[in-house]
């Protein structure tokens, strides 16, 4: 064998050697020592072909104003697009239990029982806090009315049925109130506004506490039932004497008055952004930040409010879909927050912000954090 044909020989036996050692070496250059793979250093969601990410959540009606607007902007500045479903807190927290989409949305906390259903730990994530209004549709009366706790336990108990009754009336001197039959209108399905409803209803009225409850779905003693925010707007605007209760966005979105209620302070309050933000002053917040701000001690509060929570298991399955999910989240409760005071949601406080980023810290996915922050 020539010389030159020896050197042909040998090189052609060493080329797969040479492209392993190529391999090799490109494998432990192309991610920096503990970056995950898929994630950049600089806290960027990636994907190998850079397609954009997708996100489904589902859940309460409550917030969806607000998560419309924030998702869509959020799409905006990044690859992630967010599907969110507003199917009530009860679907939201079966769905995220069912692992059937990558976040809930709740308004109520989680009972014990369902948090033991979970497959793994669900964190709530406070996203805002807003108010619960009281509508109303009386002919002639489009501002004005007064109801105190009492009052509206009893009417919502059907003890009180006839909105002439003489409480009411006393309580309003000057006031032209018709005769109408008092509609009480509710939700049908499983519902945050009705847990953050039925909790104050349960913190002021013993005998609401007794027979009714606090749940996202109670036993209503009567009259009509309307499935999401949505419904119960659209019967309470229907119906001549209707009584309802909405998130403040929708009461305002489709121009249907609401009452002001008597706090625990004796102060009659209308639902606003400023007397959303002053119940949850004052308030110890914990950790998990599980925590419900009705009938606040606040002298400037409205009784009626509370926060509204994402649902997002603390330990993730996907690694893409995790950082993405914690990347939302953290612009939420920052950048984010900018646009629930022009839909009526109140921003989340420094206290509360402080401690909700501990949270999203604390989310992982194969024991490392997803955040890099």
């Amino acid at each position: 064998m020539t010389n030159t044909r020896k050197r042909i020989f040998i090189g052609i036996l060493l080329l797969p050697l040479l492209a392993a050692i190529l391999v090799a070496f490109a494998c432990s250059s192309g991610s920096p020592s503990g970056t995950l793979p898929g994630v950049t250093t600089s806290g960027q969601t990636t994907t190998p072909s850079g397609a954009r990410i997708n996100l489904t959540g589902a859940g309460a009606t409550f917030p969806y104003p607000l998560y419309s607007k924030m998702f869509s902007e959020y799409s905006k500045i990044s690859n992630v697009d967010v599907n969110y479903q507003s199917i009530g807190s009860g679907g939201g927290i079966r769905q995220i239990t069912e692992k059937t989409v990558d976040f809930g949305a709740s308004d109520g906390i989680m009972t014990d029982a369902q948090s033991a259903a979970a497959p793994a730990k669900l964190l709530h994530i406070p996203m805002t806090s807003g108010a619960v209004a009281v509508v109303y549709n009386l002919p002639g009366l489009s501002t004005g009315l007064k109801l105190t706790a009492d009052i509206l336990a009893d009417i919502y108990l059907k003890k009180l049925t006839k909105w002439n009754d003489s409480r009411i009336t006393a309580l309003n001197p000057g006031v032209n109130i018709p005769a109408n039959d008092i509609a009480v209108v509710h939700r049908s399905d499983g519902s945050g506004t009705t847990f953050i409803f039925t909790n104050y209803l349960s913190k002021v009225s013993q005998e609401w506490k007794d027979k009714v409850g606090n749940a996202t779905s109670v036993k209503w003693p009567g009259d009509i039932g309307g499935q999401g925010n949505e419904g119960v707007a659209g019967q309470v605007k229907q119906i001549a004497g209707a009584i309802g209760y909405v998130e403040l966005a929708y009461a305002t979105q489709n121009n249907i008055p609401f009452a002001s209620l008597k706090n625990k302070s004796g102060n009659f309050v209308a639902p606003s952004i400023e007397a959303t933000t002053a119940t949850a002053q004052g308030v110890e917040l914990p950790d998990d930040m599980k925590v419900m701000l009705t009938d606040s001690a606040n002298p400037a509060a409205y009784p009626i409010s509370g926060f509204t929570w994402i649902l997002a298991y603390q330990v993730q399955t996907d690694q893409v879909k995790g950082k993405a999910l914690v990347d939302l989240l953290w612009w939420s409760i920052h950048d984010g927050q900018k646009y629930g005071p022009p839909l009526l949601y109140a921003s989340l406080s420094a206290d509360a912000v402080k401690k909700t980023e501990a949270l999203i810290k604390s989310i992982t996915y194969q024991g490392q954090p997803l955040l890099d922050r």
